[in-house]
């Protein structure tokens, strides 16, 4: 009887329970938007991968390749107010244009000493 792996599989669940019920909200600064995959018969426009930093850790948001948006709304280096749900988000401009991403990727910044 192995009880390591239901161990792991238990931390992991508590784990994920617990990002799943954050919620983060503010404003920052666009620091990357690269465009990602391509335009296919599946996905009828591009996907982008929006970067930014929030509460002391730097985040990477996917679109959905499947929505259309205009990406000369997103200009890297403005604000941008951001809002946090478990692995989803959604970045607003000043001039209000919104996007919903699935968060992909989260980097812990590092701290000067």
């Amino acid at each position: 009887m192995q009880k390591r792996p239901l161990t792991a599989v238990l931390l992991l669940v508590t784990s994920l329970s617990a990002f799943a019920g954050t919620k983060l909200e503010g404003t920052t600064t666009l620091k990357d938007f690269q465009p990602y995959g391509v335009k296919d018969t599946e996905h009828k426009h591009q996907g982008y991968d929006l970067a930014f930093e929030a509460k002391g850790k730097s985040y990477t948001c996917r679109t959905d390749p499947n929505k259309s948006m205009n990406a000369t709304d997103f200009v890297v280096g403005t604000d941008v107010t951001y809002k946090i749900d478990g692995n989803k988000a959604k970045i607003k401009t000043p001039q209000n244009k919104e996007v919903e991403c699935k968060i992909v990727r989260v980097e812990a910044l590092q701290k000067l000493q």
